[in-house]
Formats: structure tokens, sequence, C-alpha cells
């Protein structure tokens, strides 16, 4: 993976197992510095990726609301070879009620937020499953309440399996932070170099309030008020590509810990920000498959990586 920015950022020395993280899914050649810390702390059999449903898909859908989207592959294409799927997706087709399930292999396929996340997994560990989970949008309510249903189910698996979560099993959410310019329609701070910095500093911010400490579901349903509009199906002063992933994958972390650790608690530690106008475009003979984000201040795109651990 010769084509990584791994420059620059490293994980703390003193950071704990972790038990989840956060990485962006945008291309590997502007974002690697990012995603490379988080991967180097993962060495679980069993990933549970929650990904985002982006935008042409939830078009193709209908805007489904109050769903997580499964599919029915008996296995994922890697840079690697075929990437198992974890029994634990028949298992929640079994146990949690289909009024939240809806399956649908064409989307899952279609859906980059998940798939970009394989060569990473696959690279530290040829042998992982994956549960590939697509969120959409739902209230903080009704997130709270599948999440915990979710843990239930994931507790009764761990259980039966003798797996421990972060040694076993590593819960990655999939996420980019603000898309920012006149081609996403969002000039929150206005325009030019001033705006790009306001912008990229509110991010920040959001990283330093909300992931960073104790994660508890208040702090969570906070981020969540501030990632949303005037309600769950709008955005808020930025457009986070995860506004639904981010909250719904905590708190699923959370129930679980719960569940099977109730004297423990969930801390986060952001490890980096980075956005594709700092960083800036690749030269051409080293860019990634796929190539790189638009870079200029009329379109821009944020990017973080986070990880969470038990105290």
């Amino acid at each position: 993976m010769r084509f990584l920015r791994t420059h620059g950022i490293k994980p703390p020395e003193d950071l704990p197992p972790l038990v989840a993280g956060i990485a962006p899914h945008a291309a590997y050649g502007d974002a690697g510095r990012i995603y490379y810390p988080l991967f180097q702390k993962i060495s679980a059999a069993e990933v549970v990726v929650i990904g985002v449903t982006h935008r042409p898909i939830r078009e193709k859908l209908g805007h489904p609301q109050d769903k997580l989207i499964l599919d029915s592959y008996a296995d994922w294409q890697g840079p690697y070879g075929k990437t198992k799927i974890s029994p634990f997706r028949d298992r929640l087709k079994q146990r949690l009620d289909p009024k939240w399930l809806l399956i649908d292999n064409e989307a899952s396929r279609m859906e980059h937020s998940i798939d970009s996340m394989l060569p990473f997994l696959q690279h530290a560990r040829r042998d992982v499953r994956i549960t590939p989970i697509m969120t959409t949008a739902m209230s903080f309510d009704t997130m709270d309440v599948l999440t915990a249903k979710l843990a239930e189910v994931f507790a009764d698996y761990m259980k039966e399996n003798r797996l421990e979560l972060g040694k076993d099993i590593f819960f990655l959410i999939s996420a980019d932070a603000n898309h920012y310019g006149k081609d996403f329609n969002n000039l929150t701070f206005g325009e030019g170099l001033e705006a790009h910095r306001k912008a990229t500093a509110y991010d920040r911010k959001l990283l330093e309030d909300y992931l960073q400490g104790d994660i508890s579901p208040a702090k969570v349903k906070a981020l969540a008020g501030r990632l949303w509009g005037k309600d769950f199906r709008d955005y808020s002063d930025v457009v986070w590509c995860g506004h639904y992933s981010i909250p719904f994958g905590l708190l699923a972390v959370h129930h679980l810990i719960e569940k099977r650790s109730p004297n423990r608690r969930l801390v986060g530690r952001p490890f980096g920000y980075g956005d594709s106008y700092t960083e800036g475009l690749l030269p051409e003979k080293e860019r990634a498959p796929g190539g790189t984000i638009p870079s200029s201040l009329g379109h821009w795109v944020g990017y973080f990586s986070a990880g969470f651990y038990l105290r």
C-alpha cells in the first residue's frame, strides 16, 4: 500500500486495547494517513462494519428509515481474496424483528463505505470475518431501542462462542467528516480560505467535545444533535457522511458493554484529522486506485479516525 500517506499521525503509545473505532471511507490516497493509525490497532478475527447509506442508494431504495440494510452474500471480495461473512449476520436476521431489516444485495454491492475497509482488515488478518451493516435515517430514540436489541443478540452470540470484545470482535464505524463547498450546497461558514479554516476548526471541535473522554449515551445524543438539523432527517452546521453510523455504532457498543462488562465504560480518543483541500492531490504516479477526492475550496471533504477502549 505504497500510496498511503502515513506520516505525521501515530496512535498514542499509552492507548489500551481498542474495542471500537471510526475510520474514513474517503479515497486511500487522500485519507491514508488518517486510516493507518487505527488499523494498526485492529487484530480481531471478527469485525462488525457499520457503514452509511449514500444518497444514490437512498434514492434507489426510496429513502428508507428505521432500517438496517443487510445482504445475503456468502462472502465479499477483497484484495487478498474472499472475505467470509460472520454467522452473526444471519443471527441478526433470525433474532431482530423483520420491521428493522432490509435485505438488499444490490445496495450492499453499491455501498463503498463498507468494502473500503476490507483491504486494511485483510492486510492485518487474511482470515477476518465481517458483519456488514448499513444504517439508515432514524430518530435517536429509535436508534437507542434498536441498538439495545442488537446488543442483546450480540451478547448472546459472544457468550455462546466465548468471544471477548476487542480481542475477538471489533466494532468499526465508517464515516467521513464535513463535506463543504458549493458542490455540497454547504456554505455555512461562507466561502474561501477563511471559511475553510472555520469549517475544519469546527470539525476538530466536534471531535474534541464529543469523541474524546467518556462516551455516554447523553454525549452521543448531544453529538447527534450537532450533526442533525431541525430533526434527524436533516443536517445542521456540518454535512458529515456518518451522521447516522457514528451515533448508531457508539450506542450499540455502549449497550453491549452494559450487558457484558457493566462495571466498565467506553472511552474515546481521536487519532487525527485531515481534509482533501489541505492534503492536496498526490502526484499522478503515486495516486491510489480510484483516484482522489476533488481538491478545491468549492469541494472538499474532511476525515478523521478515532479509537475507543474500556476503562
